[in-house]
């Protein structure tokens, strides 16, 4: 069950926390004092979608937090199927918001919105203010119906999904035959131009590796004997550093004699010319143990471009354009053999659709069966909910139409008067009926599953009188075996109270804010004798909520024990 709440700047909310207890929890307050708050605030914790408006400090984090207490073994066992180990019995939830990020943890680990999902399906069910007109279509009500027979209905519903993507897989590629004679025998010519182009390359296992090694070592070879050539060109023979050094070594020594500085400076220059000599000899060595072969670049960057060419058309590895060949060579392969892979594939699709539509039948019996027995437990659940003369059918009809989910069309029709026909719940039920119906419907599910807290925002929404004492009365029922939060308007509701919370809107500091506090005794008879009385409080309407109060004391004390 969810034991605490822990909400920090949202809306009109600063900072709140409260615990709830086992039983039924129930939440009331005046309109706009934010009730759905607290519900939209679990919804966030859960992974819904953040208006940033909702943020009450826009400079501030908001935080929700939700502690669950589970106790269930089988719940137990599906959290440790989705790696989820309680501590010490407790699941903690919270999801930190600000601006357009949030970050949500389970027991501390962060993870995904959707692992948050996952996990809060199997703690509690939320049925919001306007969830109930999802029963009006089609769709909802057939999921209704698998989820109540589950054990039997999914696997089968499963194998449907599995059986009809593998008709269209089929479909799809029948499609593909659906040529004619000359535009089969261009893909043909262009198939067999690109099987011949990739099997004349023989490509070899690591070849592009060693090729683009050999491209840089070559490439590198290439411009150090580039440099090497330019470098003995500017100081070799020829027009070169050297051949100049000698010429104004030849020029310094016939004037020498007659200047003892000159003399200096053909000595240096002598120095100088030795030196480049050296170099000269040492870098024609150099150069001559080169091996960097002008043909062998040009067969390497030859081949590289080949195989980078046949990359770009079929695939960026080699593993890849073997692959492209050996999917072209089953492509020709069948258009080769045209006629006969045509007829092959109608054959199987004709096979696929027979263990469909086997399988789709056998879904329908399951589902047919499943919904008398649905609807029989419906019909005793309106009753109690004062649907007195109420007629209610599940029908079951198998249709043509091939779906993942089978060949069925759900349709729930209902006659809430004597006489009346059955009709379509859209055709007939105003929203007060139809809030009942989906109570009647949620109360059956969670009989079915272990789901430990079932929320309801304003289920009674339509409705007053007795049929609201039978709703008070209904939700008592639930709340002895499941934890039950419900935000009611109606004092009948309020009576049955295991657990009386407030929610009221006070100004602090020039600032509006939210809060919420559980009631004592004398405080829920006076905020019942408010929902009966409104704005002025008598005696008499004190009264009136203190009896009110006492008589559903009795009543689950009592009869709805039995």
């Amino acid at each position: 069950m969810l034991t605490n709440l822990h909400v920090k700047n949202l809306a009109l909310i600063s900072e709140l926390e409260v615990e709830f207890s086992p039983g039924l929890n129930i939440l009331t307050g005046e309109t706009g004092a934010g009730k759905s708050i607290l519900i939209g605030s679990i919804n966030l914790a859960l992974g819904q979608k953040l208006d940033k408006g909702m943020l009450r400090r826009q400079d501030e984090p908001a935080l929700v937090e939700l502690i669950f207490q589970v106790d269930q073994p089988a719940v137990q066992e599906a959290l440790l199927a989705q790696d989820i180990r309680p501590e010490d019995g407790q699941v903690i939830i919270t999801r930190k918001m600000s601006g357009g990020r949030s970050v949500s943890r389970i027991n501390g680990e962060t993870c995904p919105a959707s692992a948050v999902r996952r996990i809060a399906s199997l703690l509690l069910d939320i049925h919001g203010q306007h969830e109930h007109q999802s029963l009006l279509y089609r769709e909802k009500q057939l999921e209704i119906l698998d989820e109540y027979g589950a054990e039997e209905i999914l696997p089968v519903r499963d194998e449907s999904g599995r059986l009809y993507r593998e008709y269209q897989n089929l479909r799809s590629r029948l499609k593909e035959y659906e040529m004619d004679e000359e535009q089969r025998l261009r893909e043909i010519s262009f198939l067999e131009f690109e099987i011949e182009e990739i099997e004349n390359a023989a490509l070899q296992e690591g070849e592009d590796e060693k090729l683009e090694q050999e491209y840089r070592r070559l490439l590198n070879a290439r411009r150090i004997t580039e440099g090497l050539t330019g470098a003995y060109q500017c100081t070799g023979g020829g027009e070169g550093a050297a051949d100049l050094v000698g010429r104004a070594l030849r020029e310094l020594s016939a004037v020498q004699a007659c200047d003892s500085q000159v003399e200096q400076l053909s000595s240096a220059l002598k120095d100088v010319d030795t030196i480049l000599n050296d170099f000269n000899r040492e870098l024609s060595s150099y150069l001559a143990g080169q091996t960097f072969s002008e043909e062998q670049f040009f067969s390497t960057e030859q081949r590289l471009n080949q195989i980078n060419h046949l990359k770009t058309k079929y695939g960026n590895t080699l593993e890849r354009i073997r692959e492209a060949k050996k999917e072209k060579e089953t492509r020709l392969e069948e258009l080769l053999h045209f006629q006969e892979k045509k007829e092959e594939l109608g054959k199987s699709l004709k096979e696929a659709a027979q263990k469909y539509e086997k399988n789709a039948h056998k879904l329908h019996a399951l589902r047919e069966n499943y919904a008398k027995e649905l609807k029989d437990k419906i019909v005793e659940n309106l009753k109690e909910l004062n649907f007195l003369d109420v007629v209610f059918e599940i029908a079951v009809t198998l249709q043509e139409t091939y779906t993942p989910e089978g060949m069925d069309l759900v349709e729930y029709r209902i006659s809430t008067n004597p006489g009346e026909p059955l009709r379509a719940l859209a055709k007939v039920v105003s929203g007060g009926e139809l809030s009942r119906i989906m109570l009647a419907i949620k109360t059956l599910l969670a009989d079915r599953d272990d789901v430990g807290t079932l929320i309801f925002d304003e289920i009674d929404t339509g409705i007053s009188g007795r049929t609201a004492q039978m709703v008070a009365e209904k939700m008592a029922v639930i709340g002895r075996s499941r934890q039950v939060l419900c935000i009611t308007h109606l004092p009948q509701i309020a009576a049955m109270a295991d657990a009386h919370f407030e929610i009221a809107k006070a100004v602090e500091n020039g600032e509006t804010r939210t809060g919420i506090r559980r009631l004592d005794h004398e405080e829920s008879v006076r905020e019942l004798a408010r929902m009966l009385g409104g704005a002025k409080i008598t005696g008499a309407v004190l009264k009136n909520a203190g009896e009110m109060k006492e008589l559903a004391q009795v009543q689950k004390n009592t009869r709805l024990k039995n």
